[in-house]
């Protein structure tokens, strides 16, 4: 099994794409339960993963974890939204409170120039 990671690893940098294509990133502080999952679409790989994927949450417990795509059970989805100020596009997966969709979606459509999703 240790001889096929650094195949992978390899095959990965060979592709010119990111191993992990999304970030699951959980933030917890009292009060507080937040699960949110970016899906990279043309976020430069490195800046995705070493930036992006790593918050700065004052006073809240973050953990990330990469994966090839964000997982199911999200309540909604910010599909191809653009980050603010910069050239680059991504979905986000947003998982918990299903109400919270009322203060996302207009953000989503609005700020990010997204397109609202609510899966199946």
């Amino acid at each position: 099994m240790r001889a096929i990671q650094p195949a992978l690893m390899v095959l990965a940098m060979m592709s010119g794409k990111a191993w992990a294509e999304a970030c699951l990133v959980h933030s917890q502080a009292e009060r507080l339960d937040v699960k949110v999952c970016q899906e990279n679409i043309s976020i430069p790989p490195k800046m995705f993963h070493d930036s992006f994927c790593q918050p700065q949450l004052v006073d809240q417990k973050t953990e990330v974890t990469f994966s090839q795509e964000c997982p199911a059970g999200a309540f909604g989805i910010c599909s191809n939204a653009q980050v603010a100020n910069m050239p680059y596009r991504e979905n986000i997966h947003y998982y918990g409170v299903a109400s919270d969709a009322l203060y996302l979606k207009p953000f989503c459509e609005g700020q990010s120039k997204g397109k609202w999703l609510t899966p199946d």
